[in-house]
């Protein structure tokens, strides 16, 4: 299989490459280097098997160019992180919204399946027990730019279902629940590398907010080997599956368990919203995903424990 991963030097991007070239596959790897970095795939420098192209999911030509020539698409390429959408909401629109409608246009004039990733933003402040991909949103004021993200990767969903139901174009979408995991940077706002950065040179822990807000976090090979999975299930075409870690914890106590593990001397700080982010920020007090309907369809099981994920962040990081 020939496959193309759309923000292949991105941290998950990265991880899916190494999985698809660990079974046989060859890679085609499209990223514009916004957020991904060269040093996440440096490793498959001069591999036959493995394809690096400099660009934009914005530029039709270019996409067209690689959709051509492979067998499927693997569409990670977003603007990603709450720091970045908050400071360019509208750069981040464009990105998520536009590149998205370039992507599925050519997936479609080249009948080639497509995986959409998407995002447990799409649940907004839905705070249900286990949130189960038919759950509804509840999203805040559409001029909070907090919500930019959640609406635009909603409209890559449609995209992606509604090009499967009128146009037969074989879809599938994840929904993605903070993964975790080595080439992860905190640059953008992912929390367990920023508490790791932090943990490691000695500096306070920011925790945003109280510290009460809850999160489930899943390793980035678990991820990906759901993802990978669900494209080459038949079952799965047409349909969303969340994606996602179990065990539930607060900021506060991941702060503290993040200061354990790294061995570090570092106090921990409480950052107000409005000052961490911008006026009237809002988060979500709790993001739990119901993983059912992915176990059942291929089994999809976390495998690493949250100590596990930290330490090998902690490494990554120290190396």
């Amino acid at each position: 299989m020939r496959a193309l991963i759309t923000g292949g030097a991105g941290f998950i991007g990265s991880h899916l490459a190494d999985l698809l070239l660990e079974r046989g596959d060859q890679v085609v790897l499209l990223d514009d280097l916004s957020t991904g970095r060269l040093v996440n795939i440096e490793h498959l420098d001069g591999r036959a098997d493995a394809e690096f192209v400099l660009g934009s999911i914005l530029n039709a030509d270019l996409v067209d160019h690689v959709v051509s020539r492979v067998d499927v698409i693997y569409h990670l390429a977003a603007a990603v992180g709450v720091n970045l959408i908050v400071e360019k909401p509208l750069e981040s629109l464009m990105t998520n919204i536009r590149g998205t409608e370039v992507v599925m246009e050519k997936a479609h004039k080249y009948d080639t399946r497509t995986l959409v990733a998407s995002t447990s933003e799409i649940y907004g402040k839905n705070v249900s027990d286990r949130l189960s991909e038919e759950d509804d949103r509840i999203l805040g004021s559409p001029l909070k730019s907090r919500w930019s993200y959640s609406e635009a990767k909603a409209i890559d969903e449609i995209l992606a279902y509604t090009y499967w139901r009128e146009k037969g174009l074989e879809t599938v979408i994840v929904r993605l629940f903070n993964t975790v995991g080595p080439r992860q940077t905190g640059s953008y706002g992912m929390v367990v590398p920023r508490f790791v950065t932090q943990a490691l040179r000695g500096d306070p822990i920011t925790v945003f907010g109280d510290g009460s807000q809850t999160r489930c976090f899943c390793s980035v090979e678990d991820v990906v080997g759901g993802i990978l999975a669900l494209s080459l299930e038949e079952s799965a075409l047409g349909r969303v599956f969340n994606l996602g870690g179990s065990d539930e914890i607060s900021m506060s106590d991941l702060a503290e368990r993040v200061v354990k593990l790294a061995d570090s001397s570092s106090s921990i700080e409480y950052i107000p919203y409005d000052v961490a982010y911008e006026e009237g920020f809002e988060d979500m007090t709790r993001r739990v995903p119901d993983t059912t309907r992915a176990r059942e369809l291929v089994g999809f099981q976390p495998t690493q424990s949250l100590d596990a994920i930290i330490l090998a962040v902690i490494e990554d990081q120290r190396r």
